[in-house]
C-alpha cells in the first residue's frame, strides 16, 4: 500500500511541476465546453430569404409581411427574374427564394386556388427541412385566414368538418432548445478526452525519458504501478466531471432533474473504461505524438461518430449500429442525458449502467494485463 501512496504522490508532483499541464487538465475543459455549447447548436433562428413577387399586390405584400414578422425571415433580396434567384442561392446569400406568381390576389378573390413557389438550397438538408417548416406553417395559417375572411364577406357560417386538433405539451425542453440536448452529452465526452489523453500520454511519457525502466527494476510489482498511476486520473476524472457539470448548471443554467449520487457513480465507472482505454493506448504506443493520434484518430473520431452525440444511432447502417454497442460513451451519454434533463432513475437507466460497467472492467482489466506483460 505504502508503494502504491507513493506512486500517487509521485505522480500529483509531476502535475504540480508542469503548469501546462495542470491548464489543460483543469482549465482546458471549461472553455471546450463553453464553446461547443455555443458552437454545438443546429437551431433554425435566421432563414435568409429571397422575393420574387410577380403579383405586386395588397395579399402578395400580407403574405411577404407574415413572413417577415414571423421572427425567422429576413428578406434579404426582392428579385425580378428567376436567375436572380438562382445567383442568390448559388452564392449562399439566401436558403430560399419565395416566388409569388401574378393573379394571386385574383384567384383568392375568386375563390380559386393560389399557388405559390418555395425553392429551397437542399444542400444542408437539416437547415433546409427545418425551414421548410416553417414555410408550410405561415402558409397554413395564410390560408386558413382568408377562408374565414371570405366566409364573413360572404355571409357564410363554415362548420368544419371532424378534424383532430392536437394539443402539444413539451417536456424536458419545452423552448426546443438544441443547446440543452448537446451540452450534457459534450460533457461526456470532454470527460472522455481528458482521461484518456492524458492516461496514454502519461505513461509514455515515462517511456521516453527512461523513468518508467527504473521503475521497473525496482521492487515495485506491475499491479501496483498499474493500480498507482491510474489513482490519480481517477481522481482528476472525477474533478473535472465535477467542474464540466458545475458549467453546465451555472453557465448554461441546464439543471440536474435525476440524482447527483447517481450521475457521479455513472462518470466514475465511464472513467474506468476510458482509462482502461488510456492504458492499451500506451502499450502500442512509442512516442507521445503516436499516443496522440491513436487517441484521436483511432480512439475518439470513431466515439464521437458511433455515441450518438450528433447522429441519431437507429439511422446509421445496420452493421455500424452493432459496432456502436461496444462504444461506452453511447451509455455513457445515455445517462448523463437521462438524468440530467428527464430525471431519469437508476431502475430506469440500469441497463445501459450494468452494460457500462462491464465494458468498463472488461477494458480496464484487459488493458492492465498487457501492460503487465509488457512490463514483465
Amino acid at each position: 500500500m505504502k508503494i502504491i501512496l507513493s506512486i500517487i504522490v509521485k505522480e500529483f508532483l509531476q502535475l504540480k511541476r508542469d503548469p501546462r499541464l495542470f491548464a489543460v487538465v483543469f482549465i482546458a475543459p471549461v472553455f471546450q465546453l463553453i464553446i461547443l455549447g455555443y458552437a454545438a447548436n443546429m437551431d433554425v433562428n435566421t432563414v435568409h430569404t429571397a422575393v420574387y413577387d410577380q403579383d405586386k399586390s395588397a395579399a402578395s405584400r400580407n403574405l411577404i409581411q407574415r413572413f417577415e414578422h414571423s421572427g425567422y425571415f429576413k428578406i434579404d433580396d426582392y428579385v425580378d427574374n428567376y436567375r436572380q434567384v438562382n445567383t442568390d442561392i448559388n452564392d449562399n446569400k439566401v436558403l430560399w427564394a419565395l416566388v409569388i406568381p401574378k393573379d394571386f390576389e385574383k384567384n383568392i378573390n375568386r375563390m380559386q386556388t393560389a399557388q405559390v413557389q418555395a425553392i429551397f438550397d437542399g444542400s444542408d438538408g437539416n437547415k433546409a427541412s427545418i425551414a421548410m417548416g416553417y414555410v408550410q406553417g405561415i402558409i397554413s395559417n395564410y390560408s386558413k385566414n382568408i377562408m374565414l375572411q371570405l366566409a364573413d364577406k360572404t355571409g357564410r357560417k363554415i362548420s368544419p368538418a371532424g378534424s383532430l386538433v392536437p394539443e402539444v405539451r413539451v417536456w424536458y425542453n419545452p423552448e426546443l432548445k438544441t443547446r440543452v440536448f448537446m451540452v450534457p452529452s459534450i460533457t461526456g465526452l470532454i470527460l472522455a478526452i481528458i482521461t484518456t489523453i492524458l492516461m496514454s500520454m502519461a505513461i509514455v511519457k515515462e517511456r521516453e525519458v527512461g523513468t518508467l525502466e527504473q521503475l521497473i527494476v525496482t521492487p515495485i510489482k506491475p499491479m501496483q504501478l498499474v493500480v498507482g498511476k491510474m489513482i490519480p486520473f481517477v481522481i482528476i476524472g472525477f474533478m473535472d466531471a465535477l467542474i464540466v457539470l458545475g458549467v453546465m448548471v451555472f453557465w448554461f443554467g441546464i439543471g440536474i432533474r435525476g440524482s447527483f449520487v447517481f450521475l457521479l457513480a455513472a462518470s466514475f465507472v465511464f472513467v474506468l473504461s476510458t482509462l482502461g482505454i488510456g492504458l492499451f493506448i500506451s502499450t502500442i504506443s512509442k512516442t507521445q505524438q503516436q499516443a496522440m493520434m491513436v487517441a484521436q484518430f483511432g480512439i475518439m473520431m470513431p466515439m464521437l461518430y458511433l455515441s450518438g452525440f450528433a447522429f441519431p444511432i437507429e439511422n446509421m447502417p445496420v452493421i455500424l449500429q452493432y459496432i456502436s454497442y461496444l462504444v461506452p460513451v453511447r451509455y455513457f451519454i445515455i445517462i448523463l442525458r437521462g438524468v440530467i434533463l428527464k430525471g431519469a432513475s437508476f431502475a430506469e437507466l440500469m441497463p445501459e449502467f450494468l452494460i457500462l460497467l462491464l465494458i468498463g472492467v472488461v477494458i480496464l482489466f484487459a488493458s492492465a494485463l498487457r501492460f503487465r506483460k509488457r512490463l514483465e
